[in-house]
């Protein structure tokens, strides 16, 4: 099925190379793409399922490789001679691709290297937060148009920055790289430390801490309108400063991976690292339970901007006791969606 699949997208792809003039008959019927949608996904599942079942991994690892391929080069969605961007998909490809790629990265790490062993791998909320992963997936291009509408206006109104972006542009790959991790890293610090001050704010922000375990999955739940104003406001120093479309790119597909490792079930106390580059401990502080860990640790690269914040928090070798808040948030997608325009204030704010 994954080599059909794949065979199908490469000649819808290149059709004056590869597609056979039955295929072209029938490729403008309604149903061809959807077929094509459900024989990858079926792909997929099978390689899981051979994964999980078969003692010699070769065959699920090679299916799953061919499924993958075929989604990077469009899937079901693919269009005649189009270049698309890497690491920007549409639709349920995009979700099929970074649910495997980090699923098979960080979930074998999580029972190889647990920081808490007796987690469950599908723990009892890993529903509800593989919906917010689908949901935020399936509408990535409503929330890219609605995220970079802030920087497109700034683009197009800031014509004398032309000799500053060629400038930025000039700089050394790893440079740039460098700079797009610390510029959105300030930027999504004040944002992040603001959603954590203000009542109406937190409300949006608590959907994201209300997830009572810590997993690779769990940093997918935010809410939705959370979700446009982070990326509006880290996009703004990314896409007006002149960077290189390829850094912005890495620094995207980045983004996904490190997101998923600050947030997994992973063991490693890092003590000394930890004072200066983000690792799962010290994300752990910000989603602990404890008094001690409310508003602490809000950078996600760079713990130096907490200390020169006064917000560091990283005790010697100590992990948070539980996650969560002190408060009652609503399970459900749409029951959260609606709690920041529902949520009663509770008594540890009165």
């Amino acid at each position: 099925m994954a080599i059909a699949g794949l065979g199908m997208v490469v000649a819808l792809r290149f059709p004056e190379w590869f597609a056979t003039p039955e295929l072209a008959a029938v490729k403008e019927w309604t149903g061809f793409r959807g077929a094509i949608h459900i024989l990858l996904l079926s792909s997929y599942g099978l390689a899981l399922l051979s994964l999980l079942l078969r003692p010699r991994k070769i065959l699920g690892f090679t299916a799953l490789a061919i499924g993958i391929f075929a989604a990077i080069l469009g899937g079901a969605n693919v269009q005649p001679d189009e270049t698309r961007n890497f690491g920007i998909f549409f639709g349920l490809d995009f979700f099929i691709v970074n649910l495997v790629a980090t699923g098979l990265m960080f979930a074998p790490l999580e029972r190889i290297l647990p920081h808490r062993r007796a987690q469950r791998l599908f723990r009892i909320e890993w529903r509800e937060d593989l919906f917010y992963y689908l949901v935020s997936s399936m509408m990535v291009q409503a929330l890219t148009f609605l995220a970079l509408a802030p920087s497109n206006v700034v683009v197009s109104n800031t014509n004398s920055w032309d000799a500053f972006r060629a400038a930025v542009a000039s700089f050394p790959w790893v440079i740039q790289f460098v700079i797009v991790l610390f510029a959105t890293d300030f930027v999504q610090y004040w944002f992040h430390r603001t959603f954590h001050r203000y009542p109406f704010l937190w409300g949006f922000h608590a959907v994201h801490h209300s997830s009572k375990s810590m997993d690779w999955l769990a940093g997918s739940r935010m809410h939705f309108i959370e979700i446009i104003l982070l990326r509006g406001i880290t996009s703004l120093p990314m896409m007006t400063l002149g960077f290189s479309p390829s850094v912005l790119q890495a620094y995207i597909a980045f983004v996904y991976i490190y997101s998923s490792l600050l947030h997994a079930n992973i063991k490693g106390d890092f003590n000394w690292l930890g004072h200066w580059i983000a690792t799962p401990r010290f994300h752990h502080w910000h989603h602990g339970l404890e008094r001690e860990a409310f508003d602490v640790n809000y950078a996600i690269h760079f713990p130096i901007i907490d200390k020169i914040f006064g917000t560091f928090h990283l005790p010697e070798s100590r992990w948070p006791e539980n996650y969560g808040i002190p408060e009652n948030v609503p399970k459900g997608y749409l029951k959260q969606f609606a709690y920041p325009l529902t949520r009663k204030k509770p008594e540890y704010e009165e």
